[in-house]
């Protein structure tokens, strides 16, 4: 059985381009005992990834020269001698660009996902899956958010942002956007149905527009970019507001030279809550998130959104174009044809 994935062949700068990866074949090797080996189905394509592509410390480590890109994927059991995983079983694991994955359960993020027949398998790794729950716990535990709460989530045709906002507004909030993009701002006002929409890329004046949007100031500000859009929000926040701090968008592809903060000083002045987190960190919420985000899909209530490509070689382009900001909602590669996709899904309901 041969294994292929794509490694890193260059470091990029700024936005990473086709030549900085490669596809290298290699031999899936024998299991040994504790191990599963996963046929991998779907890969989620994170912009956080675009952090360990430099040789710069982050929260994992960087990829080597030559090391396989890291992601999270949604893969089959296809052997096991793992007592705690069976053959057929689905589970989340975090690995990387390849088609087969040999996995120690234990040493590795790797977890049995219970796959409803009724639903698509990319929602499992979309707004049902770690994007969702991101967004889920990050604004119920690290947002402390409540009803009647002023909410301004930036990303928010996103992955993580369009579920954000969704989750705030059904949940009593008053909501509004930021995005980069007019096509972004009707989705969100209107599919999504937030309150509100600023573009950054066209408003004149950033700091103004938030203003208009929030006279009375910011309680809750779901934070997946940082940079210049958080330095905008602060001085408008309200006194003990909240900052969940989910992402730093604006400083992937620049980490060597992130955006200096000038505002910061206002945490102090408003006694702001400003945190960052990692949604894995709440396993004692997985449960209640998952539950409560594939009930909303399945009600109609939270809309799902995710931009599928087809096929291994088609990961870079995809990550290209997120990091280009050209995509709306979970950016996902599927590794065949067969794989279910929330398009196919509605289709049938």
């Amino acid at each position: 059985m041969i294994n292929r994935r794509i490694v890193l062949s260059s470091r990029p700068t700024g936005i990473p381009v086709a030549e900085n990866f490669r596809v290298e074949e290699r031999p899936v090797p024998e299991l040994a005992d504790g191990e599963v080996l996963l046929e991998n189905r779907v890969f989620a394509i994170d912009p956080a990834v675009r952090g360990m592509l430099d040789n710069v410390k982050s929260y994992l480590p960087p990829v080597p020269l030559g090391g396989l890109i890291p992601t999270m994927v949604l893969g089959r059991v296809a052997r096991s001698r793992h007592p705690g995983f069976r053959e057929g079983d689905y589970g989340r694991a975090f690995t990387g660009w390849e088609t087969h994955s040999i996995i120690s359960p234990g040493s590795v993020a790797f977890e049995n996902v219970d796959v409803a027949p009724d639903l698509p398998l990319t929602l499992y790794m979309g707004a049902c899956g770690w994007s969702g729950i991101t967004a889920y716990v990050g604004l119920k535990r690290y947002g402390e958010m409540r009803s009647g709460d002023e909410v301004l989530v930036s990303a928010a045709a996103g992955a993580v942002g369009s579920v954000a906002g969704q989750i705030a507004r059904l949940s009593g909030c008053r909501v509004i956007g930021i995005v980069g993009s007019p096509d972004k701002a009707r989705m969100v006002t209107g599919k999504l149905r937030f309150d509100g929409a600023i573009d950054y890329r066209t408003a004149p004046d950033l700091d103004a527009e938030i203003a208009r949007h929030f006279p009375d100031g910011i309680d809750l500000y779901f934070d997946n970019v940082g940079g210049a859009t958080l330095d905008a929000v602060l001085p408008k926040m309200k006194a003990f507001g909240r900052i969940p701090v989910c992402g730093m968008i604006a400083n992937y592809n620049h980490q060597s030279d992130p955006y200096p903060l000038r505002n910061i000083w206002q945490v102090l002045v408003n006694r702001i809550t400003m945190r960052g987190f990692l949604a894995y960190e709440a396993a004692d919420m997985l449960h209640e998130a998952e539950s409560a985000l594939t009930g909303g899909v399945r009600s109609g209530e939270l809309i799902a959104t995710e931009n599928v490509s087809t096929g291994l070689e088609s990961a870079p382009a995809a990550f290209i174009r997120l990091m280009s900001g050209q995509t709306t909602g979970k950016t996902l590669v599927r590794l065949d044809e067969d794989v279910s996709t929330l398009e196919s899904w509605r289709l049938t309901r």
